[in-house]
């Protein structure tokens, strides 16, 4: 069952929000408490709540490879052989737990791990 337009500006008015001209302004509001209205059953409901904890715990883990992969590539940047090969090894754990975990593919940390390694071996030391 989807929101209904009414549910939501109902939703929206017990946060505060004014609503003028099709803008809302206002504090942010979380979604957790809009899915919750969504589904029909307590099973339902249930499993709402937890696909929004497990999506919050999901973009942390993405969030945590985007940046382990950055710093590799930063150090890449650098120049530096020894310094981009110990980034590149410090990362290696968190790329394969995040793929192991089933974030990503785990031919897509695979070719991540390659291509990084190939841009390593091609700076000059």
């Amino acid at each position: 069952m989807y929101l209904r337009f009414v549910d939501l500006l109902q939703v929206l008015d017990s946060y505060g929000c004014n609503i003028e001209k099709k803008k809302v302004v206002s504090k942010p509001f979380s979604l957790k408490e809009l899915w919750i209205f969504m589904a029909n059953s307590a099973q339902a409901r249930k499993r709402a709540r937890q696909a929004v904890k497990r999506r919050e715990y999901n973009v942390s883990l993405r969030s945590k490879l985007r940046t382990a992969i950055k710093s590799v590539r930063k150090a890449i940047g650098t120049g530096n052989k020894e310094l981009a090969q110990n980034a590149f090894n410090s990362s290696l754990g968190t790329v394969d737990s995040i793929a192991g975990k089933g974030i990503i593919h785990k031919n897509k940390a695979a070719r991540y791990k390659s291509r990084l390694s190939a841009a390593i071996k091609m700076l000059n030391s």
